[in-house]
């Protein structure tokens, strides 16, 4: 029994929303950064952080991020009170704030959360320009998946 191999790129994920690509038609992705206070930098360090239900919201021509969890440290600091569900202000260049509201307006697209992680050294948001899925679609969508999982089991036995 030898080492076991360290992997050559870290895995910088701190939280996935694994559900936002089986609900919704992810159209297009943006990067954006987001505005922390020093105990939440902490906390997804320790990757405490759920984005299942959160969602961006436009308003005053920024962006807001809404129902994301980020769970405080028992190593917190005393004289703070921490907010786990307080709405975020995102970073974005105001081009994309411009064309992502008129998309959300005028289009009937939502913004939801698709996965936060480390990127040099700051923490970045990657959230999805999204139109929902009705049921047909999602019962599609698993459709396919199976059948391109039975190829492969196919293929492999080959």
């Amino acid at each position: 029994m030898g080492k076991q191999k360290k992997s050559r790129t870290p895995d910088n994920t701190i939280a996935r929303n694994k559900s936002a690509r089986f609900d919704y038609f992810i159209e297009e992705t943006i990067e954006v950064g987001i505005v922390l206070e020093g105990w939440e930098v902490k906390s997804l360090r320790e990757k405490k952080l759920q984005i299942n239900e959160s969602y961006v919201f436009v308003k005053n021509n920024e962006l807001w991020l809404s129902g994301a969890h980020i769970t405080p440290l028992t190593s917190a600091s005393t004289h703070i009170t921490p907010h786990p569900t307080r709405v975020r202000k995102l970073l974005a260049h105001r081009v994309e704030i411009d064309r992502i509201s008129g998309q959300v307006e005028r289009k009937g697209f939502t913004l939801i959360a698709l996965s936060m992680y480390w990127s040099k050294g700051k923490a970045k948001l990657s959230i999805g320009l999204a139109k929902g899925k009705k049921l047909h679609d999602k019962r599609a969508s698993q459709k396919d998946r199976d059948w391109s999982r039975d190829k492969a089991r196919m293929l492999r036995a080959k």
